[in-house]
């Protein structure tokens, strides 16, 4: 009799979500943070570009976006068609928004090896976590440990996009280059070595201004949760790309941009904050919030598109439900 009743009185509970719960941690990944140029002029003048979407960050456990320039006061351009440069003044809004940020693409070595040691030393010193980049290769292949609800999550960030000159080394800073046979050792590191429930890769990939992945983004996406990758997130290309499942386990090749001026077009302009909720297991369920970014560089909550949400088991994004 004892015992039927404590079935009840659980089944009661249930009913009103007072039971015992898997714990879960909430994660947001947001594309592309340019902070030279114009975003940077307005933060100089008392603007904050994340104000908007704080509301969306603050609901997350652990906040992660890619870095597109280097914050550094010295260095010498770099010869190439961009070169992104942004004063040590936006390391505060950085570190109010964001648990950590990727230093894996194109523009963290548009000014060279002293103004990357820099951001390295300015990074630290703002307390401001950061990962796919250090001031060696182990440094820039090592994960990123965050320890939340009893559970290890370990993020890794790859570049891929050339030159290659940024490429961190034994004895030379820059970011975590995207060799496979490497990045899967790295994954299987963060299992085996750092004893890591979840992982993710976050990777800076893509053509740029294509809206569907190319076939080595999929074949390396693969190639990544077969080894242990319990989902996928890329950016690079400036605009959104398609998503797709492996294992039951989220792929989403490029979350555009999201703080960046220079764009006119639509497609440029949308940006994604992916959130992941996850355990133990991996990723229960996610959610694609629309950014749309104004003519001030400042990404603002789309009014028209909820997002999309996935739950375990489906087999792609839908429309969430209000």
């Amino acid at each position: 009799m004892k015992q039927c009743i404590a079935k009840l009185l659980a089944l009661w509970l249930c009913s009103f979500n007072l039971c015992a719960q898997t714990p879960e941690v909430v994660m947001v990944f947001v594309g592309d943070v340019m902070l030279a140029g114009l975003p940077g002029q307005r933060i100089a003048h008392g603007h904050n570009p994340f104000a908007p979407f704080a509301p969306v960050l603050n609901q997350s456990d652990i906040r992660i976006g890619n870095l597109e320039c280097v914050i550094a006061t010295v260095g010498k351009a770099e010869d190439k068609p961009f070169t992104f440069k942004a004063h040590p003044r936006v390391l505060k809004l950085l570190k109010q928004h964001f648990d950590a940020v990727s230093l894996a693409n194109n523009h963290t070595g548009d000014f060279g090896p002293a103004a990357f040691n820099q951001m390295l030393g300015f990074l630290d010193h703002a307390q401001m976590p950061y990962f796919g980049g250090g001031r060696d290769l182990q440094q820039a292949h090592t994960p990123l440990l965050f320890q939340r609800q009893g559970i290890t999550i370990a993020v890794l960030g790859y570049n891929e996009f050339f030159p290659r000159g940024f490429e961190a080394d034994v004895d030379r800073p820059g970011s975590a280059w995207s060799d496979d046979e490497q990045v899967v050792a790295d994954i299987q590191a963060a299992r085996q070595i750092h004893h890591a429930d979840v992982v993710i890769p976050f990777m800076h990939w893509g053509v740029e201004d294509e809206p569907y992945a190319t076939s080595r983004q999929q074949k390396l996406a693969r190639r990544m949760i077969d080894a242990g990758a319990d989902a996928v997130v890329g950016s690079h290309p400036h605009v959104t790309q398609n998503t797709e499942f492996y294992k039951d386990r989220p792929i989403v090749y490029s979350l555009g941009n999201f703080v960046f001026d220079g764009y006119s077009s639509l497609e440029n302009t949308t940006g994604w904050a992916l959130q992941l909720h996850v355990g133990k297991e991996g990723v229960s369920h996610a959610r694609i919030h629309v950014a749309r970014i104004d003519k001030h560089a400042t990404p603002r909550p789309s009014r028209d598109d909820a997002g999309q949400c996935w739950r375990r088991g489906e087999s792609h994004f839908q429309d969430c439900k209000p």
